[in-house]
């Protein structure tokens, strides 16, 4: 990767003056890149902006560590040959024609270049990529063009689309270390790049855009790696969209699909996600100019106006931001402070009188800055382009003298109109530490980006995903006798419970148990029971058991005349507690994923859910509970009983457990419901699918 991403010496083929790959590349190169350290070669010779062009690689009397090629797909393997024979240990390929094209020759030319690339022991990037740029370096084997500015920072960014690679490096507002076009990816892949980045000195924060990853287990080591070094990564993933698991047998694996893994993946590492290219880039460069991160996600909002207060208020509420109470010494030290008709509160309208004072702003400021509860200051002010008001001439000299002090806490700036912003400005407060968000509702989606990074520890989750390396294959329905055995042994409670196989059994074994009872098939075939007629509760005596042994086997032959039956269950019912359910569903790339929710028939019209990838540690099943809706029903709202909740989290942890020992064979689980009571919990229903 040194070799690809820090090369002291390139070749450009294909290097001309046109417009183009050749041309732009030439141009990018000349523009950062130092004499001495690129030669450029064209079968034809000549000179490309006044640079003499070699006819070969072979002519150079270098040797060189990278080629760039920016001809035709028929040349590169040719090429890329030559280069390794002047030393070259990687290389860009820009041409398109591989995979890419979806055809059987693309797929066929793709596969030889890898084979090739591997013989000749390069690091690729691409095929069909739009190349880098190191911008700590200097190095620019890039391949559009794009206003020439300072650029250099500490975002480093990694994406699956040229253009919008392009885009981020079109933004004013943006500062790199590293600007990556993966393509392909061939060789060198999106993993690759992420690894090298989270352990980059000169990179503060990862920006991705991402389609999907080729190597599940690389990508989960680079994402551990990056949360325990808290170096933050920003994931703009696409597929949110994207149609679920076609066919599924449980809830679970309805429910779940490719991206609600992704959410539970990036939630287990402390990734934050966003939803397009302006939060990517926001977000990114929020958390690169901040000087240090939060230690605690609760924020103080501090505004000029009441309207701006009202707007911070409304729009805290809808992103989930947590104002922190000020404590109060905290009030009482601002009411002192700010005039007689101002009342304190967080949101803080400060009125305007402050901010024409450097030395009352600043003591305002440090007032909200030092309550204990506060992680973060918001300072509410629109920065416009021309600067008619000189409030902001004030407040900057006041935010300078606060932010300069070791123990000053974070500070942000919020506009509430949308205006190009001054830049003098601009660049003074970024480089205090201070960034300049974008308008209200996207300052307020990173502002709890920030808040959820700062709250994330990774000591509160288990880290070692269980990544499988299989296909998911078709699965195979156990019945409820084996799912019951399956995960009892893991800790599951379950009710008394026996087979019966005659209608006199039947009745016998619920006299033994007693009543009442509940009566269901016993078949691998028939998933979904209730919806089959096959499931009778509350049975009272040994008559209705008897009825209820036949009228099951009638519905199960009139609704499923192939399927397999082991006989009828005759469990015992459980009483009292609120309905949950606990899945499994495992993931192709990422393994077992934990479900929880309402369980019943609530689990399908609430869709009230939560996932996490296995192995689930303590506090991420408590979180998962928590974060559901639902959960008021678990901790005595309006009065009702509470619930054991502890015991639902040991389910969720042995289910968890469960799904990463059996990682090779187990496809999906589902037990719903499980009734979660005053002491402890019961599972009533199991359902269990193998590869």
């Amino acid at each position: 990767m040194g070799k690809l991403l820090r090369p002291c010496k390139i070749a450009v083929v294909g290097a001309s003056e046109k417009e183009g790959f050749g041309g732009d590349t030439c141009r990018n190169v000349r523009e950062l890149m130092a004499d001495g350290s690129y030669y450029f070669v064209n079968i034809k010779g000549g000179t490309a902006f006044g640079t003499p062009c070699y006819r070969s690689m072979g002519e150079i009397p270098d040797a060189i560590d990278l080629a760039v090629i920016c001809t035709p797909s028929r040349t590169v393997e040719g090429l890329l040959k030559e280069a390794a024979a002047k030393g070259a240990k990687a290389a860009v390929v820009y041409a398109s024609g591989y995979s890419e094209v979806g055809t059987e020759e693309g797929r066929a030319a793709e596969k030889s270049l890898v084979r090739l690339c591997r013989e000749l022991d390069l690091a690729l990037m691409g095929p069909n990529c739009a190349g880098y740029v190191n911008y700590i370096d200097g190095i620019s084997p890039f391949a559009f063009i794009s206003q020439k500015r300072e650029r250099k920072g500490t975002v480093g960014v990694i994406s699956q689309s040229g253009q919008l690679a392009l885009s981020m490096m079109d933004s004013p507002k943006m500062k790199f270390s590293y600007v990556v076009s993966a393509g392909n990816s061939s060789i060198c892949k999106v993993e690759d790049y992420l690894d090298f980045l989270v352990d980059d000195p000169d990179t503060k924060v990862v920006a991705m855009y991402l389609e999907g990853v080729s190597d599940p287990a690389h990508f989960v080591q680079a994402l551990k790696k990056a949360a325990l070094k808290r170096k933050p990564i920003v994931v703009l993933k696409t597929g949110r969209s994207a149609k679920g698991q076609a066919i599924a047998a449980s809830h679970t694996g309805s429910l779940a699909g490719t991206d609600r893994v992704y959410d539970a993946l990036f939630r287990k590492f402390g990734v934050i996600r966003v939803d397009d290219l302006e939060e990517l880039m926001s977000t990114a460069l929020a958390l690169s100019t901040l000087k240090k991160l939060p230690d605690r996600p609760e924020i103080a909002s501090m505004n000029l106006s009441g309207g701006e207060t009202g707007i911070c208020a409304d729009l805290g509420k809808r992103y989930g931001i947590r104002f922190n109470n000020f404590s109060a010494e905290t009030l009482n030290r601002l009411k002192m402070l700010l005039p007689p008709y101002a009342t304190p509160n967080n949101p803080l309208d400060m009125t305007t009188t402050l901010s024409y004072d450097v030395e009352k702003y600043a003591e305002a400021l440090e007032i909200v800055m030092s309550d204990p509860a506060t992680g973060l200051v918001a300072v509410g002010y629109t920065l416009l382009q021309e600067i008619a008001d000189p409030a902001i001439c004030y407040m900057a000299k006041s935010l300078e003298l606060v932010c300069s002090k070791p123990e000053a806490k974070p500070v942000v700036m919020i506009p509430f109109a949308e205006n190009t912003r001054n830049e003098e400005y601009t660049t003074l407060l970024e480089k205090i530490g201070i960034p300049v968000l974008p308008t209200s509702t996207y300052a307020f989606k990173i502002l709890k980006n920030i808040s959820e990074f700062a709250e994330y520890r990774p000591e509160d989750h288990n880290l070692d995903v269980c990544v499988p390396g299989w296909s998911a294959g078709v699965g195979k329905t156990l019945g409820e006798t084996e799912s019951r055995k399956l995960l009892s042994e893991y800790g599951i409670p379950f009710p008394d419970c026996a087979d019966a196989d005659s209608p006199e059994n039947a009745a016998k074994i619920a006299t033994e148990i007693g009543f009442p009872v509940a009566a269901k098939i016993d078949s691998p075939d028939i998933p979904h029971k209730t919806d089959a007629g096959c499931v009778r509760l509350n049975l009272q005596n040994a008559g209705q058991v008897t009825d209820a042994y036949r009228e099951i086997l009638r519905n199960a032959a009139a609704n499923c005349p192939d399927a397999k039956v082991s006989g009828v269950q005759i469990c015992k019912m459980i009483g009292g507690g609120t309905e949950m359910v606990i899945g499994a569903v495992s993931d192709p790339q990422f393994g077992p994923c934990v479900m929880t929710g309402l369980g019943g028939i609530f689990v399908e019209i609430f869709r009230d859910t939560a996932f996490c990838l296995a192995p689930v540690s303590r506090q991420e099943a408590m979180k998962m509970i928590f974060s559901l809706r639902g959960s008021k029903l678990l901790t005595g709202y309006r009065g009702s009983e509470a619930l054991d909740v502890e015991a639902l989290a040991d389910a969720l942890v042995a289910v968890s457990g469960f799904a990463c020992r059996n990682l090779h064979s187990l496809k999906e689980l589902d037990i719903n419901p499980i009734f979660v009571r005053k002491k402890g919990a019961c599972a009533a229903d199991a359902l269990v699918v193998l590869k």
